[in-house]
């Protein structure tokens, strides 16, 4: 049993002994509780129902209303009460797309608060906006083009906000009924490394723990992850986690404020007086994850920290492991990593001492070119001391969208088939067999292959839900311009976006899109510990003709494909959910979920439990890792991208409350600022041989020699030819600064 939160306040743990941390840096959480009042004081009786009885649409936590199955008590962050407007506001008279030349240089998150789309509209080349049509007329139109064109020349992208198991389930069977393989999804360009790396090492693509097992474990480590602002509803798990004697640490590039300490809202000790988290910060590099893991590992071999009899019993190539890190220099490591090795001693006797630990990680591990290796580099150092398939460890692939989870799993990838299962001739045709029509046996494209294809005029329809290539790829001027050129664009969604305003080459269709509260019969999410939620329909008032996504894909493929009408149509969500219990095996028991609070959670608490490793030979397996070579020309700085006050690419505000610093922002360490002669605020241009970008400098505890600045204002910056072995921009650069 893992220890439990003591009762007793605990003053150590305090932030600040001043109350409610009057005078600190940190976001006021009652302002925005007030704020998404004042918002939805049109829509209250069902804003309130929204958050009291729907599951949440934020990040990847999956609440059930305001409850989880972790802790008792209220669930309420600022991230979904920033989300809530877009599921009550009003829809925008269709006139104001009549001409759009006045809308094209206003930003997404001004396109957004017009309000949310209301009817089928159509613009075609050479037209100053949008018409409205019907629905029968534009999927008409969608469908003839299709029919026109080879299924090759045809994508579809699938975001990740507020999406739903069943959406991704119905569209990726649409598109494969059409023949096409070319569909991707927001999950590959944030985890598929992490899924990649744990299936290559474990035998299991997932999450392997629970939230619980945070609280009480002896270590719990973030490794380029900050849940403070990107899942913030976590901080209250971190602080009955230090109530309950776990030690928690941070490694990453920036000394995050947010992961140091918060004032958590719903817990009177913490809201009066703060709550320190991370006990120790150790900083690195950006891209210096595998050299600074490599060195820990390296002294807990050299120290005997290991865990013997699981690595002999359950493990493979450790051997091999080990060799590979006597041949690795310490010098080597630490001019990689950035960390002296004094500090790879101290992270690694806290490893080599625990008895249990957790470790996390997201987009600051996954999003490199190196991306899978980062992934196996963490799960070298769990397997050293047997920290998975148990009580209070495991290794966490933490994800910031509610929907993301499962959209790997319903086989919404180019890359891959339901149940995560590879695209190959046999699984082919298993799917073939269980659908009743042919279902493609080739890999098909990911998103970035999509708009290199349209760049090159390879592409004649993309088909976009939600989303926008705009601002979550590399060079964003090489993406609008392949944009320009793709014949048909359609774009289904909730609200505007920058991207449907892109000229179009022929023509563009915007489809206005339910909410996930709006779908007739309630639908599902895959939270990230593996957790599948019933989230019912919500009683509310209806926008204009929007439509859930899944029926529209499924008509369209109808229209396509009219000889398989009768393989195509699912009497409504239920049914759905039938037919997913039987194609996806993890899944068995979602078709059992129909009311709100129903939810289960595949695989159990812990996956590899007792140290069953569903690999072929049944045993974990250690990587040889090199650390990634990488030499930094005098004069310029390793940049990271990050996320400031906004949800994956929808910024918020213009200053980041946990930080203080604006978008503009460029972080930067005190030394590197004053050898450079800059101060706090100095005007500055951040410069490659890519683009350039107008920043402020903002002095930051950051590693030195390393800057990060916002995303996606600094994708200007990012190479798109860069990206690891699952395709996975890799969202970091090396630039130079000048002074302005």
């Amino acid at each position: 049993m893992l220890p439990k939160p003591k009762r007793n306040w605990t003053p150590q743990h305090w932030a600040s002994w001043k109350p409610f941390g009057i005078g600190e840096q940190y976001p006021n959480n009652y302002w925005e509780v007030f704020r998404a009042i004042w918002l939805s004081r049109d829509q209250l009786p069902y804003a309130w129902n929204i958050l009291d009885k729907g599951v949440c649409d934020g990040c990847a936590l999956g609440t059930t209303g305001m409850k989880d199955w972790t802790l008792d008590g209220i669930h309420l962050c600022n991230v979904r009460l920033r989300l809530l407007r877009m599921n009550t506001m009003p829809a925008f008279d269709p006139m104001l797309l009549e001409d759009v030349s006045q809308l094209q240089n206003q930003k997404s998150v001004q396109l957004r608060d017009l309000g949310r789309l209301p009817y089928p509209m159509i613009r075609q080349r050479n037209e100053k906006g949008f018409r409205r049509v019907s629905w029968d007329e534009a999927l008409e139109i969608i469908a003839t083009r299709i029919r026109a064109t080879t299924p090759d020349r045809l994508s579809f992208y699938v975001t990740s906000r507020g999406t739903v198991n069943e959406t991704y389930y119905a569209t990726q069977k649409a598109v494969r009924a059409m023949g096409s393989n070319n569909i991707d999804n927001a999950a590959r360009i944030c985890h598929s490394p992490s899924t990649a790396g744990l299936k290559a090492a474990l035998g299991a693509a997932a999450t392997t723990c629970s939230y619980k097992d945070w609280i009480g474990t002896d270590l719990l480590v973030f490794i380029g992850s900050n849940v403070a602002n990107n899942q913030p509803v976590t901080v209250k798990y971190l602080h009955y986690a230090k109530k309950a004697g776990t030690k928690i640490v941070v490694i990453n590039t920036y000394r995050e404020p947010g992961m140091e300490r918060y004032w958590v809202p719903s817990i009177i000790e913490s809201a009066l007086f703060g709550t320190k988290f991370a006990e120790d910060f150790f900083l690195i590099n950006m891209g210096g994850d595998i050299a600074f893991l490599n060195g820990t590992i390296k002294h807990i071999i050299a120290n005997n920290w290991v865990d013997e009899s699981f690595i002999n019993l359950h493990t493979v190539g450790f051997a091999q492991l080990k060799a590979s890190l006597e041949s690795q220099s310490w010098e080597e490591l630490e001019r990689l990593s950035g960390a002296s090795r004094e500090e790879m001693y101290a992270f690694a006797k806290m490893v080599g001492e625990a008895n249990k630990a957790v470790f996390v990680w997201s987009m600051g591990i996954t999003q490199h070119e190196c991306g899978e290796d980062n992934v196996r580099s963490i799960i070298n150092l769990a397997l050293t001391k047997g920290f998975v398939g148990r009580e209070g460890c495991g290794l966490m692939p933490i994800r910031g969208h509610s929907g993301v989870q499962g959209g790997a799993e319903m086989g919404c990838y180019a890359t891959v088939f339901p149940g995560g299962k590879a695209i190959t001739p046999e699984n082919a045709a298993q799917l073939s067999q269980r659908w009743g029509f042919e279902v493609p046996a080739t890999k098909g494209l990911i998103a970035p292959e999509m708009i290199n294809a349209a760049h090159h005029g390879q592409l004649d329809v993309l088909f976009s839900v939600g989303g926008n290539f705009l601002e979550v790829l590399p060079e964003p001027d090489y993406v609008e311009s392949a944009l320009k050129q793709i014949p048909l664009r359609v774009h289904m969604d909730i609200v505007l976006s920058s991207q449907m305003l892109v000229e179009p080459a022929d023509t563009v269709v915007l489809l206005p899109a339910t909410t996930r509260y709006e779908i007739p019969g309630g639908v599902t999410e895959t939270n990230t510990e593996r957790r599948v939620i019933f989230s019912p329909e919500i009683p509310g008032p209806r926008i204009g003709e929007a439509r859930p996504e899944w029926e529209v894909f499924l008509e369209l493929a109808r229209r396509v494909k009219p000889d398989l009408t009768d393989k195509l149509v699912f009497a409504d969500t239920s049914a759905m959910r039938q037919e997913i219990a039987q194609v996806v095996p993890q899944y068995a028991g979602i078709q059992h979920l129909q009311q709100a609070g129903d939810q289960f959670q595949y695989g159990g608490s812990h996956l590899c439990f007792g140290w069953n490793f569903p690999t072929p030979d049944g045993k974990a397996h250690f990587g040889v890792l090199l650390p990634r070579q990488r030499e930094l020309p005098e004069g310029c700085f390793f940049v990271a991208t990050r996320r400031g006050k906004q949800f994956n690419s929808m910024v918020q505000e213009p200053r980041d409350a946990i930080t203080g610093a604006v978008r503009e922002a460029v972080l930067m360490n005190a030394a590197d600022a004053a050898k450079l002669g800059l101060k706090d605020g100095d005007r500055v241009i951040l410069k490659n041989e890519l683009g350039e970008l107008p920043c402020l400098v903002y002095i930051a505890p950051i590693q030195s020699g390393n800057l990060q600045i916002h995303w996606p204002e600094g994708n200007v910056l990012l190479d798109k030819s860069k990206r690891s072995l699952e395709g996975v921009p890799d969202y970091n650069a090396i630039a130079w600064l000048e002074k302005i």
